[in-house]
């Protein structure tokens, strides 16, 4: 079963889902967060306060736009609203495979709208 969560970035917000996965269930241990990102073409990348150091069976390379993912190197929450600078096609492609842990249920095409904000707010949402 999936966890509603609701995603802030400037006057942009939106619903989100994590998945019953053992990495997105650590995250929502850990919510709620606001913090700083940052930006790789069409994603949002940020630091978040668990660790998972490995790749899991959903760790993967082809996304789609919408999905939220997990960069164990980084350490990072990620969330895919376009085309990254490892693009071939509309597709993002993240710079190394992430663990997938959720999804964008909302329009994610609207974070472009808030490329030059500050921080984003993560927090367990009403579904």
């Amino acid at each position: 079963m999936s966890t509603p969560i609701e995603i802030t970035a400037g006057h942009v917000t939106l619903k989100g889902e994590l998945f019953d996965t053992e990495t997105a269930k650590a995250i929502i241990k850990a919510l709620p967060f606001n913090v700083p990102f940052n930006t790789w073409g069409d994603e949002f990348y940020f630091e978040i306060p668990i660790e998972k150091t490995y790749l899991d069976d959903t760790a993967t390379s082809g996304l789609k736009v919408g999905d939220i993912g997990y960069w164990p190197t980084g350490n990072a929450m990620c969330l895919f609203f376009g085309r990254t600078p490892m693009s071939t096609n509309d597709e993002p492609v993240p710079a190394n495979d992430v663990n997938i842990i959720g999804r964008i249920t909302g329009n994610p095409y609207i974070l472009r709208e808030v490329m030059s904000a500050k921080d984003i707010s993560i927090k367990r949402g009403g579904g």
